[in-house]
């Protein structure tokens, strides 16, 4: 899977320009999905010199982007060229309803499942695919 993750407020906590915290388990999942196959993007509003720094900061905790605020490795942003990519999930702590936990998140990557479908799934104890049974079966 193809994904984009943020840095700010995402893997840490809101700081900008500085680095904040980590978020508790954020480079040990994002090092499992690594592990797993995942292509990580980092996708993030920081260039230059920030960039680095945070580049850096990820680096030294063991996680190295597939590529970085790009499609592609080696792809360079420039101004003009549009800020959207193509992938398959965006972890972002702007999402509708915020962040969830680290551990969600790789859960809900793991066993590909939406977070409706984990919700649903904590909620009411079954998995939304299993049908219910009826008394006649």
């Amino acid at each position: 899977m193809l994904i984009a993750v943020d840095f700010d407020g995402t893997i840490v906590e809101h700081r900008y320009p500085e680095i904040g915290k980590e978020i508790p388990f954020a480079t040990d999942t994002l090092r499992m999905l690594i592990s797993e196959q995942h292509r990580l993007i980092l996708w993030t509003m920081r260039t230059g010199s920030l960039l680095d720094e945070a580049l850096a900061w990820c680096r030294e905790r063991g996680v190295e982007f597939y590529a970085v605020n790009s499609d592609f490795p080696d792809q360079e942003y420039t101004e003009g060229m549009p800020r959207k990519i193509k992938v398959d999930l965006v972890i972002d702590d702007r999402n509708v309803g915020g962040l969830p936990d680290w551990g969600v998140i790789y859960d809900m990557i793991h066993r590909n499942i939406s977070y409706q479908e984990y919700m649903i799934e904590s909620f009411t104890g079954h998995s939304p695919q299993q049908k219910k049974k009826h008394w006649w079966q």
